[in-house]
C-alpha cells in the first residue's frame, strides 16, 4: 500500500464510516502533521526508517485516540535518526494534544520526551515524577543508578545544623562532608548519599576554601575522552572510586586536563548531593564504573592505547 493507503487503513480498520472526501480530508490533515504530504503516493520501499516511523504514528493518530501507546518506537533507528524522531514526536504530541504512554529502555529518550516518568523495577514502580524530579531527587538507589550515572557514599551524621537544614556526614576513609537535609535528620542516622558525576569539579590545584563547598583529594585511576566531556574515575581514600564528568566548556587543546595517576582535587556544592530513602548494594551494578581488569590498564606510549603493566615496553 502507498503512504496514503496505509494511513487510510487505520481509519477503515476503526470501523468509522467516512465518505471519500471526509476520508481524504482526515488523511491529508495527518500527512501535513507528519510533514509528508508530498509522499502520499510513495510505497514503503522508497521511504527512510524515520519516514516509515512517522507513517506508523500517523496511522494511529488519525483515529484520534484518547491515549496512544508507543512501545519502543525508536529502537530500530540509528542514533541521529532517533534524536530527530524524538523532536518530531514531541511536536506531534503538542499538536494533537493526546496522552502518549512511551515505553523505553533508553533513559535519554525518557528524560527528553516526558512530562512525567514512572521508573519500574521488576514490575514494581519505584518512583514517579517529572524528569527533573526523578533525576535530581531519586528516592532509591535503583532510580538514582538507572536514570543517569551517580556516586554512592555511605556515612553517619555526626552533627546537624540548628535549623536542621544541613548535616555533617562522616564517611569512612574520607574527610567529613556537609550536605543538605532533604528531610529532617538526627545525629547518628545512617545515610546513603547520591552525587551525580557532573556536579563534581576536578582540578589539579586545591580550590580556594569556600563556604558551602566540599573538597576531596584523589588520584586519577582512569579517564575516557567523550568529545563534549571527559569522564574520570578518581580514587579517593582507599575504598572510594568517584566518577566525575568534566564538561569541555572551553577549547580543550588550550587546557592541561588531569592525566592518569595524577593527584587531583574534587569539589562539589553542599546542596548538590541527595540523601536516599532506600539503598541496595546490588543496584551498583547499574553504574558505568569500569571493572577491575579495566582499571588495571595503564596508558601506553602510543596515545589512546591501554595495556597491562607487563605489556608495556
Amino acid at each position: 500500500m502507498s503512504v496514503f493507503e496505509n494511513i487510510a487503513f487505520g481509519l477503515k480498520a476503526s470501523g468509522r464510516k467516512l465518505g471519500r472526501k471526509a476520508l481524504e480530508h482526515e488523511v491529508f490533515k495527518v500527512l501535513e502533521l507528519i510533514q509528508m504530504r508530498e509522499y502520499a503516493g510513495e510505497r514503503p520501499g522508497k521511504l527512510s526508517g524515520g519516514q516509515k516511523q512517522r507513517v506508523a504514528i500517523a496511522r494511529a493518530v488519525v483515529n484520534k485516540p484518547a491515549l496512544l501507546l508507543l512501545d519502543e518506537p525508536l529502537a530500530a533507528l540509528d542514533l541521529k535518526l532517533r534524536q530527530k524522531m524524538l523532536l518530531e514526536l514531541d511536536r506531534i504530541h503538542d499538536e494533537v494534544g493526546i496522552t502518549f504512554i512511551f515505553v523505553t529502555h533508553d533513559q535519554g529518550e525518557a528524560m527528553s520526551l516526558s512530562d512525567r516518568i514512572a521508573v519500574m523495577n521488576l514490575g514494581v514502580i519505584e518512583q514517579t515524577g517529572s524528569p527533573a524530579e526523578i533525576y535530581e531527587s531519586p528516592r532509591s538507589s535503583f532510580t538514582a543508578a538507572f536514570i543517569g550515572d551517580t556516586n554512592f557514599f555511605e556515612g553517619r551524621i555526626c552533627s546537624v545544623s540548628p535549623r536542621n537544614d544541613y548535616s555533617v556526614l562522616e564517611i569512612p576513609g574520607l574527610s567529613d562532608v556537609v550536605c543538605y537535609n532533604d528531610q529532617p535528620r538526627r545525629t547518628g542516622d545512617h545515610i546513603y548519599l547520591s552525587l551525580r558525576p557532573e556536579k563534581i569539579r576536578i582540578s589539579l590545584s586545591r580550590p580556594e576554601k569556600s563556604e558551602g563547598v566540599n573538597v576531596f583529594e584523589g588520584i586519577v585511576e582512569n579517564k575516557v575522552y567523550l568529545g563534549a566531556y571527559t569522564k574520570y574515575w578518581v580514587r579517593c581514600g582507599k575504598d572510594w572510586l568517584v566518577t566525575v564528568m568534566d564538561a569541555h566548556r572551553h577549547f580543550l587543546l588550550d587546557q592541561r586536563p588531569p592525566d592518569w595517576e595524577e593527584k587531583v582535587w574534587l569539589s562539589w556544592l553542599q546542596d548538590d548531593g541527595f540523601m536516599l530513602e532506600s539503598y541496595r548494594e546490588k543496584d551498583e551494578v547499574l553504574l558505568s564504573n569500569p571493572d577491575k581488569e579495566f582499571l588495571e590498564l595503564k596508558p601506553d606510549t602510543q596515545p589512546g592505547l591501554l595495556v597491562k603493566d607487563e605489556e608495556k615496553n
